[in-house]
């Protein structure tokens, strides 16, 4: 293999191992904020003890995420040179600002909340986690601006033989990537709810702490139902996006070949790029393709022969990733929607509590889905349209990525085991007991 490819497959890695971590971080700061807010408004001390259980997780997971993060923004100068060189004047400001005004904001803010047991008033304690939570989420403002802009490059001028920022407020405003923004944390309290319910069913399905489960549960279950329909709305949205500034992306996800109106959306296709066709075709609804992404069931909707072979996506890897994806996110919010109807009588539902801890790693499967098709959707531009990826990589040799790969394989490898075990002991053994906020 080239270096590209290893380089491609090197970040890929990274970048997929790291969000294992980010979703439930994001969206678990919020869940642990409301718990303490609970303690502090209502001096319930069980959800005392809920914000230390699932808050000890959230720290666990955050730094699993910090260690696997920072290495990522190295590789923009170790692999990805030529393209840092290019595009760094504005991809390299905002992460610049992501680091000046979010990570470091968000990391003190967890000292003070970690240490600060006891020696803060509790309203002041319990604002800190609110103030932590908004600072990871403008944390992943800025990253998805950033992702954004290479998703649909916006606000700049070719000057000097590279990309030239000219207008920030148009990357900020990015359409694409506020929408992007929006699936991405509604994915993220997605997780953040299926992780806590399937934790609190596990304990339930044992009547193990069963008033605090059933509390935990219930939090879990209001945010992972609206963040479902959230995911689900914005996706409609997102689809329209798509098919105005990256119609190959489209075309690769709905496996469509010819430019058609009235194009048809198929529930399941198996593509081939060699013959250009797809070799089956299952449930074809006519128009809604053409609906969903001009909202105008009689509109064109180009296919993946209007373009040239090397500027096309892979379309079977796309296309799964896409149908899988939005198979998972049917299925999230079926099964909320039922939860909904039993979280009085969780106890008296084993069979609903079991299917409930299967579901954990779903939400985690379709996070990774979404990015699948996002980056390699937009193959082979590494910034769509302007940008190739086999232009952007670092003037190294494949035996240098070839290294550093098996590396970080060995070293993400060991550290994901060392973070899944202690969240899954911690989760197994439930809540130790706590009487004031003075017990860690």
């Amino acid at each position: 293999m080239d270096a590209v490819l290893l380089s491609r497959l090197q970040f890929a890695a990274a970048t997929m191992f790291h969000f294992l971590f980010v979703p439930l971080t994001l969206g678990l700061s919020f869940v642990v904020a409301y718990m303490e807010t609970q303690y502090v408004r209502t001096g319930d001390k069980t959800y005392l003890s809920m914000t230390k259980f699932w808050g000890k997780m959230f720290l666990i997971n955050f730094v699993l995420g910090v260690v696997t993060g920072i290495t990522l923004e190295f590789q923009f100068g170790t692999n990805w040179s030529r393209y840092s060189a290019y595009v760094g004047d504005i991809f390299g400001s905002l992460l610049a600002i992501e680091a000046t005004t979010s990570f470091f904001l968000e990391s003190t803010l967890i000292g003070v909340w970690v240490f600060g047991w006891n020696k803060i008033s509790k309203k002041a304690h319990a604002a800190v986690m609110w103030l932590i939570a908004g600072a990871g989420s403008l944390s992943a403002v800025w990253i998805i601006i950033a992702n954004g802009w290479m998703q649909h490059p916006v606000g700049f001028d070719i000057r000097n033989g590279r990309a030239e920022l000219v207008d920030f407020w148009a990357v900020v405003t990015n359409t694409f990537a506020l929408l992007q923004l929006v699936h991405v944390l509604a994915g993220a309290f997605v997780l953040s709810g299926f992780f806590v319910m399937g934790i609190s069913a596990y304990h339930l399905l044992k009547k193990q702490n069963v008033t605090f489960f059933t509390r935990s549960f219930k939090t879990g279950l209001v945010i992972g139902l609206i963040a479902s329909v959230v995911v689900a709305v914005e996706g409609d949205f997102h689809a329209s996006e798509v098919g105005k500034v990256q119609p190959t992306k489209l075309a690769a996800m709905e496996t469509l070949w010819e430019t058609t109106t009235r194009a048809p959306l198929y529930l399941f296709t198996w593509p081939s790029e060699k013959d250009e066709r797809n070799l089956i075709e299952i449930g074809a609804i006519p128009g809604m393709l053409s609906l969903l992404a001009h909202k105008n069931i009689d509109a064109e909707v180009r296919g993946l022969k209007d373009f040239p072979r090397d500027e096309r996506p892979p379309v079977l890897l796309t296309a799964f990733s896409f149908k899988g994806m939005v198979a998972l996110g049917m299925y999230f919010i079926l099964i909320t929607v039922i939860g909904f109807f039993l979280k009085d009588r969780l106890t008296e539902s084993p069979l609903f509590l079991k299917l409930m801890i299967v579901s954990i790693p779903l939400p985690y499967i379709a996070n990774q889905l979404g990015w699948v098709v996002a980056e390699v959707g937009r193959q082979p531009w590494i910034v769509y349209g302007l940008m190739k990826t086999s232009d952007a990589v670092s003037p190294i040799t494949s035996t240098q990525v070839g290294i550093s790969l098996t590396a970080f394989i060995l070293i993400y490898g060991a550290l994901g085991a060392i973070g899944f075990y202690l969240i899954t002991k911690i989760a197994v053994n439930g809540p130790e007991p706590v009487q004031s906020p003075e017990t860690a």
